[in-house]
């Protein structure tokens, strides 16, 4: 791989320094400096990125700008002249995204007897679920307990959190890791069958359960693949462009088919949003982990439906995003790595940091080095960025270890021809997890009657800052249980109610009486890389 001079320079600072970075013990930051830090560095706290929302249910309060300008956009659907008479789908429990949350959903309201439908932006298992690397967190051990993992989670969280969300999430850990194990995830173990576990940032106990450093894509295949056997129907290719209602309740949905061009109607007892995250906003300019569809879809349909947001004032920027070489910026540099004992150094080789603190804190540190410090090392292509000194965990466990133990990882880096086992790899934070979303109670049921919410896209569970193997426990517990009340829901109802579009009209005249929206129309179902000079010549794009 071509590095330049000062990254070679650099490279050897930090070989030089690592004998004696073996046997240093850096103590956490106590509450004062954390505080310290992350009001002075991490994106969240400058002013610059917020905007308070003009309209909605919660009007007043801040989001991230690329989130209000789709929060005070107009729907692509005319309220007054779309037609709603012919019904393509007619379902008990419509299931919105094709992700770990959308699958476990399915597959729970399938089995209390309901008719379902899986309806998808793109294919089903493109999702951030497949993305998620590290692993899922469940107490199972002997020293461990729910009561422990919910302090972390609370600690995580900065004390934010909603508690009957927390409590709900590490109640059901330890019945979703024997559920997933059941439906054939192969979770790490020792010899005698005993499931391996980690540590991850902010836990104080190891209950960090993973499958190499593909935890996600097990978990996502195994959903998927149960979802299939089952004989779940799955439309894909087909994201919702609009709920339905009858005023008040939610009694369908309106798909766009992106490969028809065609308006389907879903009519629906009940329906869960599982739309995933929103990381291809690139909020604060950030690149991201996300997949190609995380673009608030959901967030945008629950919100013009009459649901509060909560926390949308924070987003979680993964402390370690590649950030060399280029083809790779951005993407998710496992917190496992940093768990196995990777190390993150300056320029000069030095740590500037426990690696193990919450990911927030880490973000923050990071961005303080390359900004304030002037330590960070500068790629060919003008980005900064700190080391990650991954020849530590040879070192530690032992030559070989990064290839058995991160298989994924060290692959995606050996394609450009930089071996993780014998050169430290660049990073720098990147946009990974929406900490906020529509508020939800513990079934998922939102505010609106009969409209669930299950995955990123819900808001409450874990603060203002996620700890690392908890968005994969989140999408399973969240979505077994939004699938149970949703199907319990539908099967207490004889018909859906009215199809229409009336909280669009509200929400129109709501637009227009401040003056908000312009032209601009929500969801935005894909992000716009194109240059501008492409888009000027009108090539074909979604209505």
């Amino acid at each position: 791989m071509y590095y330049t001079k000062e990254m070679k320079d650099s490279m050897q600072r930090v070989a030089s320094t690592r004998e004696f970075r073996m046997t240093q013990e850096l103590p956490l930051l106590d509450p004062v400096q954390k505080v310290d830090l992350l009001e002075s560095y991490h994106p969240d706290f400058i002013e610059d990125v917020f905007r308070k929302l003009k309209v909605g249910p919660s009007k007043g309060t801040l989001t991230p700008k690329e989130f209000a300008d789709l929060f005070e956009a107009k729907s692509v659907l005319d309220p007054e002249g779309f037609d709603l008479s012919t019904v393509d789908y007619d379902v008990d429990v419509l299931v919105v995204g094709g992700g770990g949350a959308g699958a476990a959903a399915a597959l729970m309201a399938q089995e209390q007897g309901a008719g379902v439908l899986l309806v998808t932006k793109l294919r089903f298992g493109d999702a951030n679920t497949i993305m998620a690397q590290g692993g899922i967190q469940g107490a199972d051990k002997e020293n461990d307990s729910p009561s422990t993992h919910y302090l972390d989670v609370f600690g995580g969280g900065r004390y934010f959190n909603d508690p009957d969300l927390v409590e709900a999430l590490v109640k059901d850990a330890p019945e979703v890791l024997a559920w997933l194990e059941k439906l054939g995830v192969m979770f790490d173990k020792d010899s005698d069958g005993t499931m391996v576990s980690i540590h991850g940032g902010g836990t104080s106990r190891r209950r960090m359960h993973a499958a190499r450093d593909y935890t996600g894509g097990e978990i996502m295949k195994t959903l998927r693949d149960e979802a299939k056997n089952r004989g779940i129907d799955v439309v894909e290719f087909s994201p919702v462009y609009e709920l339905i209602t009858d005023g008040e309740t939610v009694t369908g949905a309106v798909l766009y088919n992106m490969e028809t061009y065609d308006f389907l109607v879903v009519r629906a007892k009940t329906v869960i949003l599982a739309t995933g995250g929103a990381g291809r906003l690139h909020v604060a300019g950030f690149p991201t982990t996300n997949h190609y569809g995380a673009t608030a879809d959901g967030l945008v349909l629950g919100y013009r439906a009459g649901v509060p947001l909560e926390f949308m004032d924070t987003i979680q920027y993964h402390p370690t995003g590649a950030a060399y070489p280029e083809q790779l910026l951005g993407q998710l540099v496992t917190e496992k790595v940093r768990g196995l004992g990777g190390q993150l150094v300056n320029t000069d080789g030095n740590r500037f940091i426990y690696e193990l603190e919450t990911r927030d804190v880490e973000a923050a540190a990071i961005i303080r080095e390359c900004s304030e410090r002037k330590k960070g090392i500068t790629t060919p292509s003008g980005y900064c960025a700190v080391w990650l000194d991954t020849l530590v965990i040879e070192e530690k466990h032992g030559a070989g270890t990064i290839k058995e133990r991160l298989p994924a990882m060290y692959r995606q880096y050996q394609r450009f021809d930089i071996d993780m086992a014998k050169e430290p790899i660049l990073v720098y934070p990147t946009q990974h997890y929406q900490n906020g979303g529509l508020k939800i109670r513990p079934d998922g049921e939102t505010t609106i009657k009969n409209l669930y919410a299950a995955g990123e896209v819900a808001g409450g569970i874990h603060g203002r800052n996620r700890l690392m193997g908890n968005s994969l426990l989140d999408v399973v517990v969240f979505g077994r249980r939004a699938g149970i009340a949703a199907a319990e829901r539908a099967a207490t109802l004889k018909t859906p109610g009215k199809l229409t579009l009336d909280h669009l009209k509200r929400f129109h005249a709501e637009l227009a009486e401040v003056g908000a929206a312009d032209n601009r129309v929500a969801p935005m179902l894909l992000p716009e890389y194109r240059r501008p000079e492409t888009i000027e010549k009108k090539l074909p794009v979604l209505p």
